[in-house]
This record gives structure tokens, C-alpha cells and sequence, in this order.
């Protein structure tokens, strides 16, 4: 993995420019409105009480999840098996949509941005055809998570749709709009918002949020993740953390947020898994 020594500024100076192109967020209050409702403290080997007697989401505009990328990703949610252990099947069909999000991000700003900072760092091919087969590799292609001798899990699944290991546990699941539909759908109970006691107190009209849900009867007790951004948003920032970040963990700056970007490489050739960590607001 290549490493540039400057890539911090770097860094938060493209997540600040992917941020500013990123026209298909949504706007807190306005698009979407979430109730944080109390904090849950973490009780190490015993079950936290629940904070949130209501649903995190009172309302979504639905509308935005006809534009082009949303309605992409969201066919995507559909085509796996949550349970860790149990290998995936990949279906023609299922590779067509997969082809369909890659074409639909790929004709955004946010993600010819991110192309072009990773052509010039000489991490990515120049050619569009090329890149997004360099991101199916990084995010599609199926590898064997720890414990599992089969291919069953991918970047993907495990970010942006979620996984179960064995009875009582989830694990990934970082994604908003996955955290919406399934909450719609009466999967997922929110128990409240959670963190350390030096993290910020998170606010129902910022982007970022710490949370504490069940969901296929197995527990998240810390889910991190970013509220009402586009698909495009996380798949860029993403992809770039993981080709250009110095560690498993780096430090942005972008509008009114100081996060860490989690990146953890699969065999150096997929995602294992990436999601955001709120340390302050700016």
C-alpha cells in the first residue's frame, strides 16, 4: 500500500472537496428528521437499557430515493445473506445492479473527484472502465471473513448492508439508508445514541451519529455511521481512505466535523471494513 507523507492535509482537503459536491445530501430537518432520544451507557457483559421508546427516523423524503445512485444502491440491499458463515451467491441478475451503481456513481462529481485525486497519486488507472473495476474489486469481490472457510462476505455487504455473526451479534451495518429501511420495515429497534464519556454530544441536525440498535435479533452496541449523505459520499471517501490512508485509522477535517475514518484492509486487496468516528465538532 502506498503512503503519501502528506496525505493528512491531503486528505482532509478532498474529503472538504467531496463534501461541497456532494448535491444529492440530504438536509437535516428539511429532508429528514431523526430522534436521538437518551444515551445509551454500554454495561460490559449484560444488556444495556433501552433510551428510545420512539424510531430513530420520524420521516424521510422518499423522493430522493428515486435519483439515480440512491435507487441503484438501494437494489443492491436485497442481494445477500446477513448471516457471517453462510457463503454468497452472486446472481446475474445481482451483477447487473452491481454494474448499474458503479455507472450511476461514477457519472457524479463526488466520484470523478475521487478518481481523479487517485489518478494523480498514481493509486487508480485513468480510464473509467478500468477504475470501476478496480472499485468491484475493493468492494464487490467476495472473500472468506475470519472463522468462514467459503467466500461469504464482501466491502460492500459488510459496510452498507450488514452482517449477523451467530446468534446474538451484528456486525458492519454503517449505513443510513440501510438503517432507515430496515427500521421501516420493523427489523431494526433503536435503543438510543452511544459513545465514550469525552465523546461530543451528537445533534439531531449535523451528519454523523453513534448508535445503539438490534437488529435479526442480534445486538450493535456502537454503530457508527453518517446521516442524510449520498450514496456517492461514503463510496468515495471510503475508497480513498483505503488507498491513500497511512493507517487503519486516520484523522479529517471536513465542514463542521473532526472525525476518524476506520479503514481496515481484507488481505490488502478488499475492505474489511471503513466507517466514521465523531471527535469533535469544528
Amino acid at each position: 500500500l502506498i503512503v503519501m507523507s502528506d496525505s493528512i492535509p491531503q486528505l482532509s482537503a478532498v474529503a472538504q472537496e467531496l463534501w461541497d459536491n456532494d448535491i444529492n445530501r440530504l438536509q437535516p430537518g428539511t429532508d429528514y428528521k431523526i430522534s436521538l432520544q437518551g444515551k445509551v451507557r454500554l454495561q460490559p457483559n449484560s444488556e444495556s437499557s433501552d433510551q428510545a421508546t420512539m424510531r430513530l427516523f420520524e420521516f424521510v423524503n422518499e423522493n430522493i430515493f428515486k435519483k439515480e445512485t440512491f435507487f441503484a444502491f438501494i437494489s443492491l440491499l436485497d442481494n445477500y445473506e446477513s448471516n457471517a458463515g453462510e457463503p454468497e451467491i452472486v446472481t446475474p441478475e445481482e451483477e447487473i445492479e452491481i454494474r448499474r451503481f458503479l455507472d450511476a456513481a461514477m457519472k457524479t462529481s463526488v466520484m470523478k473527484l475521487a478518481h481523479k485525486y487517485l489518478i494523480d497519486k498514481q493509486l487508480s488507472p485513468a480510464g473509467t472502465e478500468e477504475f470501476k473495476k478496480q472499485l468491484y474489486r475493493i468492494w464487490f469481490e467476495l472473500y472468506a471473513r475470519k472463522g468462514s472457510s467459503k467466500p461469504d462476505s464482501s466491502g460492500f455487504e459488510h459496510v452498507f448492508v450488514g452482517e449477523t455473526r451467530g446468534a446474538h451479534t451484528v456486525i458492519g451495518f454503517h449505513n443510513w439508508i440501510q438503517l432507515y429501511l430496515q427500521e421501516k420495515l420493523g427489523h431494526i429497534d433503536y435503543k438510543g445514541f452511544s459513545g465514550t464519556p469525552d465523546s461530543p454530544t451528537p445533534d439531531e441536525n449535523k451528519h454523523i451519529l453513534t448508535l445503539h440498535f438490534s437488529w435479526k435479533n442480534g445486538i450493535k452496541p456502537k454503530g457508527s455511521c453518517f446521516i442524510g449523505v449520498s450514496p456517492e459520499f461514503e463510496f468515495a471517501l471510503y475508497t480513498i481512505c483505503f488507498f491513500t490512508a497511512p493507517s487503519e485509522r486516520v484523522k479529517l477535517t471536513f465542514s463542521k466535523y473532526m472525525v476518524e475514518i476506520v479503514c481496515h484492509h481484507h488481505n490488502q486487496n478488499h475492505i474489511g471494513t471503513t466507517y466514521p468516528i465523531l471527535l469533535r465538532y469544528l
